[in-house]
């Protein structure tokens, strides 16, 4: 993988749910994984969690000279899963996210990187939900909208706040009105970060993405920079272990 590019991968659940297929990523499994996979009561959720966990093993093997099921991954203080062997292979960084009928992964060498993905469908209240939840300059830019587009200004915060304190590793341990997205179109600056003092950051170190996929699905990416460098974007789909 070049030194300066992340690269999103994206499987849609409905084009991996042949039998055999699954049976194929759950042989992929740890035994922890498969212990994780049986805590899920309906077959649909335990399909997903297979999927998504064959997605990351099948995903990191094509950077390394690793077969899929010999991946082993340790979670840190936060829970972020990390690549723990082969030891020769940790540099390689991932993230994982999933919704309904959506699971991405993104993967970037030496570098820290976090992905989320939401579906857009989902419906409840949200202009409750930045009032308590997003920073003030956020909160106040989605009320300003028009109704219509609120929606999708949302989702564009909730997706890139969440890929943010995933690539930390830190989680909501990370307030998510200590930091605030802006999106300046006119003055061509793309998607910036800031942060109040107390979370001590540079915005200069991260970079950040954010996509549609279709009409369901909002993915953002949030990549560390090393020296500023920029970060080339690099998005596949897949089907693991058929393509």
């Amino acid at each position: 993988m070049p030194e300066r590019e992340a690269h999103l991968w994206i499987v849609r659940p409905d084009r991996a749910r042949d039998p055999d297929l699954i049976n194929s990523y759950d042989k992929l499994l740890s035994k922890d994984e498969r212990k994780t996979r049986d805590r899920f009561r309906f077959p649909k959720d335990r399909e997903l969690c297979v999927l998504a966990r064959a997605l990351v093993r099948t995903v990191l093997s094509r950077y390394a000279d690793v077969t899929a099921d010999a991946w082993r991954f340790v979670n840190n203080e936060h829970g972020r899963p990390e690549v723990h062997e082969p030891r020769s292979e940790r540099s390689l960084k991932f993230n994982l996210s999933h919704t309904k009928g959506l699971v991405v992964c993104v993967v970037a060498r030496d570098r820290e990187v976090g992905v989320d993905v939401e579906d857009q469908e989902r419906r409840g209240k949200l202009l409750e939900v930045a009032e308590r939840f997003f920073s003030p300059s956020e909160a106040t830019a989605l009320r300003r909208l028009p109704k219509a587009e609120q929606l999708d200004r949302f989702f564009f915060y909730w997706t890139l706040k969440e890929s943010y304190i995933k690539a930390r590793g830190k989680g909501l341990a990370i307030p998510l009105s200590q930091f605030s997205f802006e999106l300046d179109e006119r003055r061509g600056e793309g998607i910036r970060i800031s942060f109040v003092p107390e979370l001590d950051d540079d915005p200069e170190r991260w970079q950040f993405t954010a996509l549609s996929f279709g009409r369901q699905h909002r993915i953002a990416v949030g990549v560390e920079r090393k020296e500023q460098d920029t970060v080339r974007f690099i998005v596949r789909e897949t089907v693991p272990l058929r393509e």
